[in-house]
């Protein structure tokens, strides 16, 4: 074949090649604009705002404190031999914070039983038995003498009726007995005012009992020390503080709710806490206390709850925010928490109406996971974009 000379069917496929090339350059520009126009609408998964009844609260605001804290004081004076404690030790009730010298006490608690004993023994009574005034000693010989001189008396009044005796002797045995009724009637006054005695004695003997028991200081509740402020060899004297106690768990909070709210709190509503010292948990308690009026300074009710504290996590003095539950539910319009987006302490929604949106500046109330309330800027029933909302503006292009 000659150079020159192109054969047919190749000359054909090279007229047709130009074409085919065409061809194929007008069906991708059609795919790319396909996928460009599909690209303008967002997917927004739309979901209705609905209207619920919603359990409502009171935020408010307080303080811990201690359920009790007490300045333990020595109630004997002595001087101090043993420190069992320190700061931070655990104690129950009735443990011993602080041990004084009891020789002092000790030896007064001596002497008083030893006078109470006397006096018993002057009575011929014992330490428990009851007190019977004819049984002292000299109560039974005053009235024995008594007895004798009212019988010498019987004995004359019948001799001088046969004129045996003299009037004289009959006066002298009638004086005799007169004066043997004043001896017993002295013997009873003397031996009522020892049983008094005695029982001015007994108590001085509790008083020396109680002051050797107060050598040792005890706890008056359980819960931790706080503070001991005194140390092995001080001298205390009554009413010096040796250690404080508290008590801290439960602990109380105190909270004070706004006037509109005071028909919403009552005695046994649970009350949810939290602190900065434990971001994001949650501790419950009680409503114990509801003041009877209103503060005037702040037309505000104050409210105590308490708040068990089993593994003492929480301490007095921590700042609290409280959840106190309303009794009422009332309705909220409510959406998905994802079709929220706030920027800058503002918050809105994106409204679907048809295939594009409409920028919603809205307000926030309670969460009610995983729903919002939103309290103004929205109405029940409309449509909200909940999904790639963070690709929305006002008036975008969405599909569902």
């Amino acid at each position: 074949m000659s150079r020159g000379i192109i054969h047919p069917v190749v000359a054909a496929l090279l007229a047709a090649s130009p074409l085919a090339g065409a061809a194929c350059g007008g069906s991708a520009e059609t795919s790319t604009t396909e996928a460009t126009a599909a690209a303008l609408f967002v997917a927004v998964s739309p979901v209705a705002a609905s209207e619920q009844p919603i359990t409502r609260f009171i935020r408010v605001a307080g303080s811990l404190t201690a359920e009790a804290q007490a300045a333990v004081a020595a109630e004997t004076a002595g001087r101090v031999i043993a420190t069992p404690v320190e700061r931070g030790t655990r104690v129950t009730e009735g443990s011993e914070l602080v041990r004084l010298s009891a020789v002092e006490t000790e030896a007064g608690l001596a002497e008083a039983q030893a006078n109470a004993a006397q006096i018993e023994a002057r009575l011929a009574l014992g330490s428990t038995g009851p007190f019977e005034v004819g049984n002292v000693p000299e109560v039974r010989n005053a009235q024995a003498n008594l007895n004798l001189a009212q019988a010498e008396f019987d004995r004359i009044e019948k001799l001088l009726a046969e004129r045996v005796v003299s009037q004289a002797e009959y006066d002298q045995r009638k004086t005799v007995v007169e004066a043997s009724r004043q001896q017993l009637e002295s013997a009873r006054n003397t031996a009522q005012q020892q049983y008094q005695a005695l029982q001015a004695a007994r108590a001085r003997v509790a008083l020396a009992r109680k002051a050797v028991a107060d050598t040792s200081v005890r706890a008056p509740f359980a819960g931790i020390v706080g503070q001991r402020m005194v140390s092995t060899g001080d001298y205390v004297t009554k009413g010096t503080k040796v250690a404080e106690v508290v008590q801290v768990t439960p602990l109380r909070v105190q909270l004070t709710v706004p006037e509109q709210f005071v028909s919403e709190v009552a005695v046994g509503q649970p009350v949810s806490l939290a602190v900065d010292a434990y971001p994001g948990r949650t501790f419950t308690g009680t409503v114990r206390y509801v003041s009877p009026a209103l503060r005037a300074d702040q037309r505000a009710l104050t409210v105590e709850a308490v708040v068990p504290n089993d593994r003492a996590e929480l301490k007095p003095g921590m700042f609290a925010t409280a959840e106190i539950q309303q009794a009422r539910k009332t309705p909220g319009v409510l959406v998905p928490a994802t079709a929220v987006q706030t920027i800058g302490g503002t918050s809105r929604v994106f409204v679907v109406t048809g295939d594009r949106v409409e920028e919603r500046i809205v307000t926030t109330g309670q969460a009610v996971e995983p729903l919002v309330e939103i309290t103004n800027g929205l109405k029940p029933g409309e449509q909200v974009a909940t999904a790639n909302i963070n690709q929305l503006v006002d008036g975008s292009k969405v599909r569902h």
